[in-house]
């Protein structure tokens, strides 16, 4: 990998660099090819990338192969990075996008949806976002590994990662209206798992 373009370096400092945002270090390593520029964006995600393969795959050594194969796809795409969404967004679309695959390919599923289908007229009752978003971190943690991994997935993507419903329905191969309903129900499980460990037993 070619070396950082000195004057780019000197001008920017150790300093600087911190402050930039990840689509300015991404566009700096693309014009420059720095391998300065590439270890920042390493650095900045690699263990925010492992921590989403634990969390999903339950698996460490499994974790540890996926997420160099996912900094691997990244590396190889960054020229792909379209800035339509923050650059952090494409990095979890393409983290989510192999965990699915090999989740799939593990368990012989073609959905991690649970088998369940769309609804029209289903009535799930509503939990608001800010329910949602008050419930103590450390046991909503608890909560979400208790979860079927589509329900974790997708409120992970949404409350953690930002992703707006499109997004996250071109991940899933789904519907906007499916996605919305998928979250809908992921909600109401996590607020009755919630209630279930820590209002009877506490």
């Amino acid at each position: 990998m070619a070396s950082t373009n000195p004057e780019t370096s000197s001008v920017l400092g150790k300093q600087n660099l911190k402050n930039l945002s990840d689509n300015d270090v991404v566009q700096l390593y693309l014009d420059t090819q720095g391998e300065t520029y590439f270890s920042l964006i390493y650095s900045r995600f690699i263990n925010k990338i492992f921590s989403k393969c634990i969390s999903l795959l339950k698996d460490e050594a499994l974790a540890k192969d996926a997420t160099q194969d996912i900094f691997l796809k990244i590396f190889l795409n960054l020229a792909k990075f379209n800035r339509k969404s923050k650059f952090s967004t494409w990095v979890y679309s393409i983290t989510y996008n192999y965990c699915i695959d090999l989740l799939r390919k593990r368990n012989k599923e073609k959905t991690l949806f649970s088998g369940e289908v769309e609804a029209e007229g289903e009535v799930v009752e509503e939990v608001s976002d800010k329910e949602l978003l008050e419930l103590e971190i450390d046991r909503i943690k608890v909560v979400l590994d208790q979860m079927p991994v589509g329900d974790k997935m997708v409120l992970l993507m949404k409350y953690k990662d930002d992703m707006t419903i499109k997004e996250i329905s071109e991940i899933f191969g789904k519907s906007e209206s499916a996605i919305k309903m998928k979250i809908k129900r992921a909600k109401q499980k996590a607020r009755e798992t919630y209630k279930n460990n820590y209002t009877v037993n506490h």
